[in-house]
């Protein structure tokens, strides 16, 4: 893709508040990936639900307020926006309460919606939104579009089965998971092997996806890209928490891969972003160009 050219991208799935000890945060990893992508300068969309209440307003304001196009956000008169419990532990790792059924389960797509996947570079989607025929059913009428898809792993206990798993990767074009993702879903596909990078093999085999992410934390990252393997050893950060780390990762490994960056270049600026991340408290913290590159060249040491 041309290097000078604006993408477009439309991120389909969960918009809510997180709730971290009554304090509310805009979220969801779909728009999370959606913020990262505007802030790097992509032409972004999104394609949700939330409800007609309050909460609702204050996202639909705070989304267009930051450069999102939020003309695909419906608002429901029956069910509530999306609301998860944020549960962080002494090491800034977080687990997840995620209130069913809300606004975002119940996505269902129009001819606008249609229209924007026609029209755009990439599609990004997760797999939470799979956990409720309703949008599950709408994020598959999507899939059968030509665009570029990239499938984000969200694990949620018990939000998921290995079926819709299974599905979901072979619609995709390129697959991000975590190391403990990919294990599991490897697992259940009954590989016989133990390392990621036999998994990312196999997983690749199996789904016939050309690309493949393995995030592993505070230890970088893998990518399979082109048939070849690109690693990043991490970068050493003081941790706030990890909430919207991932999301982050993969907005700017998307980002500089489509725009015609070198693979190893864009998993290195990936896990700087990825890292700063999750130095910062939230999900979408500001992040500048400056702070990427003295963590890339040790600067920040």
């Amino acid at each position: 893709m041309d290097s000078n050219k604006k993408i477009k991208a439309v991120a389909f799935g969960e918009i809510l508040w997180d709730v971290f000890d009554n304090e509310k945060r805009i979220g969801g990893a779909p728009l999370n990936v959606a913020l990262r992508m505007k802030s790097l300068g992509c032409e972004v969309s999104m394609i949700s639900s939330v409800g007609k209440d309050q909460d609702g307003k204050a996202i639909l304001d705070e989304v267009k307020a930051l450069g999102i196009n939020a003309d695909a956000i419906l608002q429901s008169e029956t069910y509530p926006t999306g609301l998860v419990n944020v549960t962080l532990d002494k090491n800034g790792s977080a687990t997840y309460d995620i209130q069913y059924p809300s606004a975002w389960d119940k996505i269902e797509i129009n001819d606008f919606a249609r229209k924007l996947v026609n029209n755009a570079d990439v599609l990004i989607y997760g797999s939470l939104a799979s956990r409720d025929e309703v949008s599950g059913k709408s994020l598959e009428l999507l899939l059968q579009n030509e665009v570029y898809k990239v499938f984000d792993v969200n694990l949620r206990k018990p939000h998921y089965s290995y079926q819709t798993m299974k599905k979901l990767m072979l619609s995709a074009n390129f697959i991000k998971f975590n190391d403990d993702e990919i294990l599991e879903i490897a697992t259940a596909l009954q590989s016989p092997f133990s390392t990621l990078e036999e998994n990312i093999d196999f997983i690749a085999s199996k789904t016939n996806t050309p690309s493949i992410c393995v995030t592993k934390g505070k230890d970088g990252a893998l990518l399979l890209w082109e048939r070849k393997l690109y690693k990043n050893a991490g970068y050493a950060v003081q941790v706030a928490d990890t909430v919207g780390a991932g999301d982050s990762f993969l907005a700017s490994l998307i980002t500089s891969l489509l725009t015609g960056k070198q693979p190893q270049q864009s998993i290195d600026f990936a896990c700087a972003v990825g890292a700063l991340v999750a130095a910062s408290s939230g999900a979408n913290p500001e992040i500048s160009f400056t702070e990427v590159e003295k963590i890339i060249s040790g600067e920040n040491k």
